[in-house]
């Protein structure tokens, strides 16, 4: 009995920082509520990094619920705010990039896809075409729900007095072939 409880705990102690890496990576946090763009420059004077972050600024930018992710010189920022170097290495791990000396402009959609990836140059109102023309299912995309308990009745009332059960709904009917 002892074996088997420290081969669970060893197994549990292996296993779970593993199954939790998977959900801590700055996209995974996006997922539903916002669009990433990633930019990764060579450095941080790159014309498509600072065009970029004076696009982020306006309104366009955030009606479109975009999040501006940059990486430069291996330093990583969220909107203007610095990442560890564990998150920007996260990042950069989570989108399996190669190893280029030109800027690379990544577009995640709210369900988690890369929807633009583009190497070199780009002015903001390709990114913001490209927002424009994701599908509805993808712009309305929100965050799964946490499940909604049913209420239950209060003491006092008809419901919880009738105690008679309601009739379960009929299956639907298959169509023929």
């Amino acid at each position: 009995m002892l074996i088997r409880s420290l081969t669970l705990a060893v197994l549990l102690a292996v296993a779970g920082p593993l199954l939790a890496a998977d959900n801590d990576t700055p996209l995974a946090s996006e997922r539903g509520k916002s669009r990433p763009l990633i930019v990764i420059a060579p450095s941080s004077i790159d014309p498509t990094l600072i065009s970029l972050k004076e696009a982020a600024k306006t309104p366009a930018f955030k009606e479109r619920n975009l999040v501006l992710y940059t990486v430069s010189d291996l330093m990583g920022q969220r909107d203007g705010k610095d990442l560890d170097a564990q998150t920007t290495m996260a990042l950069i791990r989570e989108l399996k990039l190669p190893v280029s000396d030109q800027t690379k402009v990544i577009l995640v959609g709210k369900d988690g896809e890369k929807k633009l990836d583009h190497l070199g140059p780009i002015e903001a109102k390709v990114i913001y075409d490209a927002v424009d023309q994701l599908p509805a299912a993808e712009k309305d995309a929100a965050p799964p729900a946490a499940p909604v308990a049913e209420a239950t009745p209060a003491k006092g009332s008809k419901a919880a007095k009738a105690g008679k059960a309601s009739k379960p709904a009929e299956p639907a009917q298959q169509p023929d072939d």
